[in-house]
């Protein structure tokens, strides 16, 4: 019996798991089309407050499904504290309530969200790269393409009413395309967020392409290894006829 509600207990935790990635990516395919086709900077639409709603609803329901099973349930609960207040759907709550924000209330907002969009982007690609079937080399490329990809979204969403030289979301990705390889663009942030951007991406970039270079040095090392381990036995089994 208990064994059943051990089993009982993991599957939940499993399903519950698959659901927060599902929304993970809904999260960040939903939020990819409100910034590239939306007219205005941090406004966004009824219907994207509502896709949150639900998926900030698997997201608390993930957290204290995880709470719930910690040896340490209070101390998960400070640990992750974070995680459970970017879980709120505030942009939800304050539609519900008709409450009107300002400027700098629409901006802590739209930052919320953006930091939200880093968590999904996490788990996505925690759980990609933690796949057993999954190789390294998959990782990588997966992990340079989100974040090039990401990049490039949360400096269009910015740049892009302020800054006369990005004129769509393709002069963004080419941007930040060039930056994550350390090349360096013709476009140039004005706002803080770009610039802290254009800071971070060459940073990323620096650290992930030696990851690639150590791959493929990896890949061939055991084969040089076990070509000279064949040829120094044939030498002793020639040793050993003479």
């Amino acid at each position: 019996m208990a064994y059943a509600l051990l089993c009982g207990e993991r599957m939940l935790l499993r399903i519950i798991n698959i659901l927060t990635l599902v929304a993970s990516i809904l999260l960040l395919a939903s939020l990819s089309a409100e910034i590239i086709y939306s007219e205005e900077l941090a406004r966004f639409s009824e219907g994207y407050s509502w896709a949150m709603f639900g998926v900030c609803l698997i997201f608390i329901i993930d957290f204290f499904a995880l709470m719930a099973h910690s040896p340490h349930p209070w101390r998960f609960l400070l640990k992750n504290f974070v995680v459970l207040l970017l879980s709120i759907p505030y942009h939800t709550l304050l539609m519900w309530f008709n409450v009107a924000v300002g400027h700098n209330g629409e901006m802590l907002l739209s930052g919320i969200v953006m930091l939200r969009a880093v968590m999904a982007l996490y788990i996505t690609l925690r759980w990609l790269i933690a796949r057993r079937t999954t190789r390294l080399l998959w990782a990588y490329i997966a992990t340079v393409a989100v974040c090039t990809y990401f990049s490039a979204l949360f400096f269009y969403e910015y740049e892009a009413p302020v800054n006369s030289a990005v004129h769509g979301f393709g002069d963004a990705l080419w941007w930040a395309c060039m930056n994550m390889t350390t090349v360096g663009a013709e476009i140039f942030p004005v706002t803080a967020i770009g610039k802290v951007i254009c800071v971070v991406l060459p940073i990323i970039g620096m650290a992930m392409f030696p990851v690639f270079t150590v791959y493929v040095t990896s890949l061939y090392t055991p084969r040089e290894k076990r070509g000279t381990t064949l040829a120094d036995d044939g030498t002793n089994k020639n040793q050993e006829k003479r």
